[in-house]
């Protein structure tokens, strides 16, 4: 199941972690976004986080699951849920984006009919302070992504 985090309940720091290491920069954007959860057998297993950032527009900006329920589909069930509450909540465009690392990210948002738009180059240079790794690879640019919903 599937559903947006309460107000009254504390977001889920350790998931929203994994996919974005600054603390400070996950509470900046939840303080601006909703965050909804994904759980099973009462425990949550996965997360996302939706900011609106333009007329019609709305941003996936974190997604991510346990890491021991990695591949049994739960990314892209978070994903395609996303993409279908955005469009009951009348925007017009989602777009997501990942670092120039993330191959799987990158597979699953075309799967899920993300096209891609652009690159921010440096973008993991500029807003955070310690390098990030992936895949074995440095994350330097934010790939950029997009959907007609």
């Amino acid at each position: 199941m599937i559903r947006r985090l309460k107000e009254i309940e504390n977001a889920p720091m350790k998931l929203l972690l994994l996919a974005d290491p600054s603390e400070s920069i996950v509470i900046e954007y939840l303080q601006r976004g909703s965050c909804y959860v994904l759980e099973k057998n009462n425990q949550v297993i996965g997360e996302y986080v939706l900011i609106p950032t333009r007329p019609e527009t709305i941003e996936i900006v974190n997604v991510a699951v346990d890491e021991s329920f990695h591949g049994q589909g739960f990314g892209k069930k978070l994903i395609l849920h996303a993409i279908e509450e955005s469009k009951k909540l009348g925007y017009k465009t989602i777009e997501i984006g990942t670092g120039n690392s993330g191959v799987n990210q990158l597979a699953l948002y075309q799967k899920c009919g993300f096209r891609m738009i652009g690159i921010d180059r440096d973008f993991f240079v500029r807003h955070y302070d310690e390098p990030i790794f992936e895949n074995g690879i440095q994350v330097i640019d934010m790939v950029r992504l997009s959907m007609d919903i």
